[in-house]
């Protein structure tokens, strides 16, 4: 029998390429979120959210999903269950103590501007945490780390994390049949619409009757997580260029701006009886069916425009916006900070147009800074400079594996073979 020969050489810690249309789509969600959270900001006027049902919280959760596939997906195919769901509890771990960091922030930089600023507790009042600071601040502290107290602005965090909690099992019903698996989700969806899943945001109001529960419904939106997240694992197959489609989509999109752009429907009596009577189906809290419609048409638009591997996403605008899309947790917590500091900021200045650019390009310089500040640290630069992965051959089948330790490797050949009589 001829000899076997060990040769095909395999590098070990290889990393999976990023997507450049994830980062670069994330990236310009995170400004987008910044913009819409500046309080009383005119450029708020022309983000996406005022012209269509869906708006920068679709592209978050979405794309979310898609980084979920990548981050997890190949763990639980690697390491199994038990290893996948291990992975995805640090990650929600992450994400609770980010959550719970940035409301402390922001709420002792709300007392601080009333302090300073003597403005007897309005900004605290406006983000509505006076009563939460006064008489329910041991309610308010029991209920923030329990997720039982979710102010305004500080939902999408505990809605991520819920989601991401869900991932293991429907990882599980998937290896068994990927139908039942979205059976499943879009049953949740539906019976999420009705309201009986909603969870509680302030626990001291309904002791008076009265009822706020969370904004973003978790087993609403995590229909679009699972979108995303069914796309990057290949469980639903990437779209073709048609364009019958592309133009079904682009016809969907432009009709739903008379029916999202206030202007329009506070000027007609015909526009404000159509969006009242289907409001209900493009509700923010339970992830309405026209929101769902109307991401995905701006998605297949967004993904012909993209270019095939986003090929057509480069020059120095699209890697800014790759670069905050990779730090997506850090930028977003930074982006809702400096939000709550560029409104204080417009309060004091006026809000001139030299005051509003300011504002808006600085606040996105410093999340761009911050940015690349984290990706210097995630580099770890103190490690100092890496060694390049050492190339382990392949071993064929019935041989031991070749010993790829620098010190041995002069001591054996580097290939060996085998003969049988």
């Amino acid at each position: 029998m001829a000899p076997i020969t060990v040769s095909a050489p395999m590098k070990q810690n290889a990393e999976r390429p990023r997507d450049v249309r994830l980062d670069f789509f994330r990236g310009v969600c995170l400004m987008i979120i910044y913009v819409a959270h500046i309080w009383q900001n005119p450029w708020s006027s022309f983000i996406p959210a005022r012209f269509g049902f869906s708006d920068a919280t679709e592209i978050f959760v979405f794309c979310s999903g898609m980084a979920s596939a990548v981050a997890f997906g190949s763990v639980f195919a690697r390491r199994g269950v038990w290893v996948g769901a291990a992975r995805v509890a640090h990650r929600c771990w992450q994400v609770y103590w980010s959550h719970v960091a940035t409301f402390l922030i922001v709420a002792a930089l709300m007392v601080a501007a009333d302090s300073w600023l003597a403005t007897g507790g309005s900004y605290a009042a406006g983000l509505g945490l006076d009563r939460a600071l006064g008489q329910h601040a041991g309610e308010m502290l029991l209920g923030l780390m329990t997720l039982t107290y979710v102010p305004n602005f500080f939902d999408i965090l505990p809605m991520y994390m819920v989601v991401l909690a869900m991932l293991p099992l429907v990882v599980v019903v998937a290896q068994q049949d990927r139908r039942i698996a979205a059976m499943l989700l879009i049953a949740v969806w539906a019976v999420a619409a009705t309201g009986a899943l909603d969870l509680p945001a302030q626990p001291w109001l309904s002791r008076e009757g009265l009822r706020k529960t969370w904004f973003f419904n978790p087993f609403s939106w995590q229909l679009i997580f699972f979108t995303g997240f069914a796309f990057m694992r290949g469980w639903l197959p990437a779209p073709t260029i048609d364009r019958r489609l592309m133009l079904a989509c682009v016809g969907f999109v432009l009709l739903s701006v008379p029916l999202a752009w206030w202007p329009a429907i506070e000027s007609s009596e015909t526009l404000m009886a159509w969006s009242s009577q289907i409001a209900p189906l493009a509700t923010k809290t339970h992830f309405g069916v026209l929101r769902f419609m109307h991401f995905l048409a701006l998605a297949y638009i967004a993904y012909a425009a993209a270019g095939e591997q986003g090929k057509r996403l480069s020059g120095p605008v699209a890697d800014v916006c790759r670069q905050l899309g990779q730090q997506s947790l850090a930028v977003f917590m930074s982006g809702l900070v400096l939000s709550f500091v560029a409104s204080i900021v417009l309060n004091m200045s006026g809000r001139g147009f030299l005051a509003v650019a300011a504002v808006n390009l600085g606040g996105i310089g410093v999340l761009i800074v911050i940015a690349r500040i984290v990706a210097w640290f995630k580099s770890s630069p103190w490690l100092g400079e890496r060694k390049p992965a050492v190339e382990a051959p392949v071993p064929a089948v019935g041989l031991p594996p070749v010993v790829t330790s620098p010190t041995l490797a002069a001591e054996q050949p580097m290939a060996r073979t085998a003969a049988a009589a």
